[in-house]
Formats: C-alpha cells, sequence, structure tokens
C-alpha cells in the first residue's frame, strides 16, 4: 500500500467518524439518554463554598428542562416573560444569550412550565411543547424549519401536566408519544415533519417519558412507557412488539416520568406515586418481555436513575416533598441502601460523571457530588443552588468540565475540572 493511498485512507476513516460523531444525537440525559457523561479529570471534592462559579444567567425563561451543548454554544428551553409562550434560546459558552425563538405554547394547568430538553442533531433542533407541538429549529439562526400542531392532530390522550418529551431523533425520524385513541407513538420525518408511521392505539393516555431507542440481538426497538403500559415498538414501521402492564398495583392514573435504563437485553423501570420498579427481560427477538425482579424501595418521581458499576442509583417518592436515596443491585433487585440525605433535603434528580454521582436536590436546591458504593449514601462534598424559582427539578448536565445546573429561570456553571 503506497504512502499517499494510505494517507487518503486515514483522512477519510477519520472525515468518516467525524462527520458521525457531529451527527450525534445531543440531548435529554446525555448522548445515551442514561444520565452518564462520559468526562475525565473532575474534582473528586469539592471546596465548603462549592466548585467556583463561571458564570450565571437569570433570563433562561421558567422551566425544567436541561440545557444542551452542541459546538461553541448551548441551547435550552423556557417560558418567555410572558410566560405564554415556550421559547428556544442560544448562548455563548459563557452565558451570553444570542438569540431566543418563540416555538409553541405552554400547558395551559398545572405547572405550565416548559420541560423539553432540545434534542439537537447537526444544525437542527427539535423540541416538543406543553401543548404536543412538534418543532423543528434551525439552530444557527433560530428560524423555525416546521411545526406540527401533534396534539391536536393526533388526537393525544391528555394527562394531568400536558406533554413532557423530549423527542427521540433517530435516522430521518422524530419520535412524539401522544396516547389516546388514535394512536400510541408516531414518527415524523425529520426533514419535513411530515408523517412516516403511526402505531396503533392502545386508549390509554401518554406518560411523561422520553422514549429511547435500544439494539437487541442487533434488532432496534424504541421503549416507552403510557399510562397504563410499557411498550416496545419497532422503528422501522411502528408497530407495538410487546407490553408490559403488570406493575404490581392496580391501572388507573398511573403517573410515569422517568426514561428507563437498558443493558444485555434487561429494561429497568422506575416511578413513583407507588409504582415503584421492576425489571424486565426481553426474549431472543425483543417480541416479547418477561418479569425478572420487583423492588419495593426504588421508586422515582421524576429524577432519573443511573446506572454504574452494577448499581442503580436513584431517589424514592415517599410523598410530593418527601424521598429517599436509594441503591439497588442490577442483577438481583436487592436493595442495598434506602437512607435519607439529612437536613431536610430531599428526593431529586441524579446524573454520573467520573465514577461519581452527581444529585440534585429539588426541595433546598442541595447538589452534592456522591461516592457510588453498595453500603451507604456518601456524600463527599454539597453546596446549595440559589436563585430562580420553583422546584429544583432540572437535572444537571456535565460537559467539558463544567457543571449545569438550572433553577427555574436561573442557569449556572460551575467549573469542576481538577
Amino acid at each position: 500500500m503506497s504512502y499517499s493511498f494510505s494517507c487518503l485512507l486515514l483522512s477519510l476513516v477519520f472525515t468518516f467518524s467525524q462527520s458521525l460523531k457531529a451527527q450525534s444525537q445531543l440531548g435529554w440525559r446525555g448522548p445515551d439518554r442514561n444520565g452518564i457523561y462520559q468526562e475525565t479529570r473532575l474534582m473528586q471534592s469539592w471546596p465548603e463554598q462549592g466548585p467556583d462559579l463561571v458564570w450565571e444567567t437569570t433570563d433562561v425563561g421558567l422551566g425544567y428542562s436541561s440545557p444542551v451543548i452542541a459546538g461553541e454554544r448551548f441551547y435550552i428551553t423556557g417560558m418567555n416573560s410572558s410566560r405564554d409562550r415556550e421559547i428556544f434560546s442560544a448562548y455563548s459558552l459563557n452565558g451570553e444569550k444570542i438569540y431566543e425563538t418563540e416555538y409553541g405554547s405552554p400547558w395551559d394547568a398545572s405547572y405550565p412550565e416548559t420541560r423539553t430538553t432540545p434534542t439537537i442533531v447537526g444544525d437542527r433542533a427539535w423540541v416538543i411543547s406543553g401543548q404536543g407541538e412538534v418543532v423543528c429549529i434551525d439552530i444557527t439562526n433560530g428560524d423555525i424549519v416546521w411545526k406540527v400542531e401533534g396534539g391536536k392532530i393526533f388526537e393525544r390522550g391528555t394527562g394531568r401536566w400536558g406533554t413532557a418529551e423530549s423527542p427521540l431523533v433517530f435516522d430521518r425520524k422524530v419520535i412524539y408519544t401522544p396516547g389516546g385513541d388514535q394512536t400510541t407513538m408516531v414518527a415524523l420525518n425529520k426533514q419535513t415533519g411530515e408523517p412516516v408511521w403511526k402505531s396503533p392505539p392502545l386508549g390509554d393516555n401518554y406518560g411523561y417519558v422520553s422514549p429511547l431507542l435500544i439494539t437487541h440481538n442487533g434488532r432496534r426497538q424504541i421503549v416507552a412507557m403510557t399510562e397504563e403500559n410499557a411498550i416496545g415498538v419497532n422503528p422501522g414501521n411502528g408497530e407495538i412488539e410487546w407490553t408490559f402492564g403488570d406493575w404490581g398495583r392496580e391501572r388507573g392514573n398511573n403517573i410515569t416520568t422517568n426514561t428507563p435504563l437498558f443493558l444485555e437485553g434487561r429494561i429497568f423501570y422506575s416511578n413513583g406515586y407507588g409504582i415503584t420498579s421492576f425489571m424486565l427481560e426481553l426474549n431472543e427477538d425483543a417480541t416479547d418481555v418477561s418479569l425478572v425482579w420487583r423492588n419495593e424501595d426504588h421508586g422515582t418521581h421524576h429524577g432519573g436513575f443511573v446506572l454504574v458499576d452494577g448499581v442503580i442509583y436513584g431517589s424514592n417518592w415517599i410523598s410530593n416533598n418527601q424521598g429517599n436515596w436509594v441503591a439497588v443491585d442490577w442483577d438481583s433487585g436487592e436493595t442495598l441502601y434506602n437512607e435519607e440525605w439529612g437536613r431536610g433535603v430531599s428526593k431529586g434528580s441524579v446524573i454520573s460523571a467520573g465514577n461519581m454521582l452527581y444529585c440534585y436536590d429539588e426541595r433546598r436546591g442541595m447538589v452534592g457530588l456522591v461516592n457510588p458504593n453498595r453500603t451507604n449514601f456518601e456524600v463527599v462534598s454539597q453546596f446549595r443552588m440559589t436563585g430562580g424559582e420553583g422546584p429544583h427539578w432540572s437535572h444537571p448536565v456535565i460537559h467539558d468540565g463544567i457543571l449545569y445546573v438550572r433553577h427555574g429561570t436561573a442557569l449556572k456553571a460551575f467549573n469542576i475540572r481538577n
């Protein structure tokens, strides 16, 4: 092989790998939707007052969504100043606003604050408003490329708190889960918004779950939750390949909120309000599931959970204002610990990076650096997030050594790199 040909081959491989990287889905709970951020050289403890504050802003709009970093900008959703429209905003990485775009209508009842975290692929972002409007935005300038009145067109099965879904984007599709009597899940063409497929209806209200794309024995599948069912959907044609509704409690008015975890044919689900948690296992061709175990201690309200070294970490729902922090063995479902954070700190959201947990208490705004282990909830360092308003329901994000924490209209960036 000649030197010039070798150089050309290496160049093509590099270009292809960079193209794949550039087209990776960025958005809800990291690139794999599992709360794991592949960061290195992070601090293993923080100063008493917390890590250094790099910058802060108070104009992201009221909401619970998380920022998404793409290139030299980050993008976030919220409500406008009059709180009657949802906005998509772009910022430089030093916190300066570049533009904001009104794209949809917020939910008009309980907790109308914006929930959708943008999904970004290339130079496009996709969001879903509280009223179920699916919108594609050009991130270079904030222009709306297309908009589909998904809630109305697909006659969504409305829950108590409106749509709270971050769209799943892959191939040429953007996924939305309206529920209802017309369909359960739909795929739209990501370039045009035209329908690609509609899954059959289950006569079931939507959940508040952002779906997950998995691969099992070479077959891809979308796993999601409605109000009454865990489901597996064929990503090519929308066929519902399996459902599971035996949650160990009476059916009716279930509140499902958390994206499941997937590993080696097993799917873990956990939700609050007494649903608790369970593990399912797919059969060989992903056309059915069986129950592996249930756990009554792990029942996450809406803060997500992470899998680190064979242990599932998250918080549970005791009441709307109270919850403990729980660790469960992935294989057996055994509860390893179920503990209070202490001092009035409650349940919340959790992510992981650098083999540490980052926990964000929803009640007082405590941010904790936690050592993951199988014996106790070990808070190494903590500080309190100040500013903003409302519950601390946003999930933190880590990118390039910066920890992003949101509270309502406020967003702060902290340097956590060694």
